[in-house]
């Protein structure tokens, strides 16, 4: 039995990252930096990452880390401390046989995916107790083996699922913060995903079905400008009908962040236009489903949902 939600991380927790691509290489890279011992769990980087370690290009400074310790299999890294389970979400299946090696006696868990449903399958996998979240607020690529660019942000909001701010949560962040990055304490899992969603659902959906265009291009058409302010407005009643309510300011807020990031594409177009599978079900269909259900009409996402539906793999 973990320790549960009052229980604090060490300074140097043994860490795996499960999934080692653009999100998980740039955490998981600024952690190792701090100190922590990281274990990564790669598949196609994985030669790269063994012979000539990770190169971080950031707005915060630019740093290589000639040696880091990664592993093709679960077995091979062990039990550790914290799991930070950074797999797209079509991959969620998997979990099932890549987690329990990494699960000792008291292994936390601390999704860093997006959209809606992930700590909910992870409790089903390894118990509620276990279960952190942290929605991260950050641009970020991989435009070659074993480089993560981060065009803009990195801050993250944790939270407990068994509490919210609890000061497992507050330890988690704090070991963030000494790697250098901005974090808060979200009250709840909920409170935490649907701040995200406010973005997440117009400019990564609209991107795909308006062509494969970028957040600029949307915000310099009309008809789409309006469209994603009509999409944030679904969102934000739908958060405050499950208890959720947020700073009315918070749309206007995301549309002047996303002027200053220029010609950027979602990770969900960058997915799409390599005709890999998108998140589809935990960033459209999941809000979809709980927002309806809660009793808010919320037509433009369900236009969205269908027309994406048609439009990619999932």
């Amino acid at each position: 039995m973990p320790l549960g939600p009052q229980f604090t991380f060490s300074s140097h927790p043994r860490t795996a990252v499960v999934g080692s691509g653009a999100l998980g290489t740039y955490y998981g890279a600024k952690l190792a930096k701090s100190g922590v011992p990281v274990s990564f769990l790669a598949r196609r980087d994985l030669a790269h990452l063994q012979s000539k370690g990770l190169q971080i290009r950031c707005t915060q400074g630019d740093f290589h880390l000639p040696q880091v310790t990664a592993w093709a299999t679960s077995q091979e890294i062990g039990p550790v401390d914290l799991v930070l389970v950074c797999l797209k979400t079509t991959a969620n299946a998997s979990l099932a046989e890549l987690l329990p090696p990494l699960i000792g006696a008291d292994t936390a868990v601390c999704t860093l995916q997006n959209g809606l449903g992930n700590e909910e399958f992870l409790a089903s996998l390894i118990g509620q107790e276990r279960v952190l979240c942290g929605v991260c607020h950050v641009c970020v690529s991989r435009p070659e083996p074993g480089v993560a660019r981060n065009l803009s942000g990195g801050n993250i909001r944790f939270s407990d699922l068994t509490g919210g701010d609890t000061p497992r949560a507050r330890s988690l962040a704090a070991l963030f913060e000494k790697a250098g990055l901005t974090c808060s304490v979200a009250t709840s899992v909920g409170s935490a995903r649907w701040y995200k969603l406010v973005w997440n659902i117009p400019f990564n959906g609209l991107s795909i079905t308006a062509g494969g265009i970028d957040t600029a291009q949307i915000l310099a058409d009309p008809k789409l400008y309006q469209e994603t302010l009509a999409l944030m407005d679904e969102v934000m009643q739908a958060s405050a009908a499950l208890g959720f309510p947020q700073d009315p300011q918070h749309p206007t807020q995301e549309v002047a962040r996303t002027r200053k990031m220029g010609a950027y594409q979602p990770s969900s177009l960058l997915d799409y236009l390599a005709k890999k599978p998108v998140e589809l079900e935990s960033i459209w269909g999941e809000p979809l489903r709980l927002g309806t259900g809660a009793g808010v009409p919320m037509p433009k996402l369900a236009k969205l949902y269908q027309a994406l539906k048609k439009d990619v793999a999932i």
